[in-house]
This record gives C-alpha cells, sequence and structure tokens, in this order.
C-alpha cells in the first residue's frame, strides 16, 4: 500500500491545500476530515490501519483534504457570514479542482467518488453529494454535524443557506439535478454515547427523504461514542458493504 502526498496552491481558497492519497486502484473514497484538521488526521488516528484490508485488496483508493472550511468555522469572525464564505469556495474547490484530479489519478474522467467524513467531515460530505450528484455517487456520514448554524453569529445568509444541505436540498428545483441526486445514495449513522447528537442524523434524513433522496440511518448502541474508534469501526463495514469485491 502506498502513501502519496501532494499539494497546491488553490486560488479560489488562496492557499496551499494538502491532499494525501493511500493505495493504487478501486473505488475512489474521499475522507473530509473533522473540523479544524489536516488531511493527516486519518492516519494519525488509525483510520488507515483500519482499511488496511480494503487497500491492500485494490478495492478503494483513499484520498483526504485539509479541512479548510473547517477551520473557518471554527476561527472565521462569523458576524459577516465569512466562514460560509469559505465553505462555498472550499466546495469550489473540491468540484473544480480535486474531483479532476482524482479522476485523473485514477485514469477515469468520469469515476465517482464516494465521501466520507466524521462530525463536519459528515457535513461535507453529504454536501458533496447533494451539490454534485454527477460527481459522488455515495456519501458515508458518521457522527455528523448538519446544522452549522450554531456557528453563526447573526441570521442565516444566502451564503451559508447555499452551504448546508439543510436548507438548501428543500429549495432544490425539480429537474434533471433533482432526479440524478435521486439516483445517489446516502448512509448516516451514529453512536448514542458520549457526545453524540442523534438528533442531528434524523434531521438530515427527513430533510433528504421529504425530497426522495435514498438514505438509511444507522443508530449504534450506547457504548460507541463520537470519537475514532467508533469510526474505525463503522467506516470499514460500510464501505465492505458498498464497494464491490
Amino acid at each position: 500500500m502506498t502513501k502519496l502526498k501532494t499539494s497546491w496552491h488553490s486560488d479560489r481558497l488562496d492557499k496551499e491545500v494538502n491532499v494525501i492519497r493511500w493505495g493504487e486502484t478501486g473505488v475512489p473514497v474521499l475522507f473530509f476530515p473533522t473540523a479544524a484538521a489536516d488531511a493527516e488526521e486519518c492516519e494519525r488516528f488509525h483510520m488507515v490501519s483500519s482499511l488496511k484490508d480494503l487497500l491492500t485488496a485494490g478495492r478503494i483508493k483513499l484520498y483526504s483534504v485539509d479541512s479548510v472550511a473547517g477551520s473557518a468555522w471554527l476561527k472565521e469572525d462569523n458576524s459577516s457570514g465569512a466562514a460560509a464564505h469559505v465553505q462555498n469556495c472550499f466546495d469550489a474547490f473540491i468540484y473544480h479542482e480535486l474531483v479532476p484530479a482524482i479522476r485523473s489519478d485514477c485514469r477515469d474522467p468520469e469515476i465517482e467518488i464516494i465521501a466520507t467524513g466524521p462530525s463536519i467531515g459528515a457535513f461535507n460530505a453529504v454536501a458533496a453529494v447533494c451539490r454534485h450528484p454527477d460527481a459522488f455517487s455515495t456519501a458515508i456520514c458518521m457522527s455528523g454535524t448538519y446544522d452549522l448554524s450554531k456557528f453563526l453569529e447573526g441570521p442565516v445568509t444566502r451564503e451559508y443557506h447555499d452551504s448546508s444541505p439543510l436548507h438548501f436540498v428543500p429549495d432544490m428545483a425539480e429537474g434533471h439535478w433533482m432526479n440524478r441526486l435521486r439516483e445517489r445514495f446516502i448512509l448516516i449513522t451514529h453512536g448514542q454515547g458520549r457526545w453524540e447528537e442523534p438528533a442531528q442524523s434524523w434531521r438530515i434524513a427527513e430533510v433528504l427523504g421529504a425530497r426522495g433522496i435514498p438514505n438509511r440511518v444507522d443508530a449504534w448502541g450506547e457504548e460507541w461514542d463520537h470519537d475514532w474508534p467508533t469510526w474505525r469501526v463503522m467506516l470499514p463495514k460500510y464501505l465492505d458493504e458498498l464497494v464491490p469485491s
């Protein structure tokens, strides 16, 4: 199993962004870290090790990217909606820069990507599928934080509305894009232990279900906390279920 680290300056984000890839072949999986974390967080917390069997079998290629937007939500002055602006710039970076880079690395200009992540990473995963169903086939969302309005220091802005699936999915127009999204699948999972907020999972599921977007909520027990030991069990299980052998 190889590890490849690369970075480039994104004009959309006005900063250097790191992207890491593990593995050589298989379905591309884009991992969104927790808030304010870098692209190597998933390796430091042994997620890469937990996916070793899938990686060495050539079933997946794992990509991870710096949590630029997550850092903004924690650090920016949000009274002016600055973090929501960064969130939308991050989405543009993902779609216009990272997706083409992944497809080039996979030598397939149309290959579809699985998006995943825990906590705020789950927000980014579901947003990636809902905003770009032409590029992302599936989201595996673990212990998600889907309502970021708690970080706002004022009213919901247009920029925030456009970045948040809880807000923009109900307003999406019928047509080709909505029909394409209804061909995708979003798996929403959470524990019921310390620091978990199960209500967040059910809220995003209700929004998706109301528009006919396929989704499933898996509630794990009280022994499963909002923490890496939980996610290291969840992600291999669901990738094994969803990725062809």
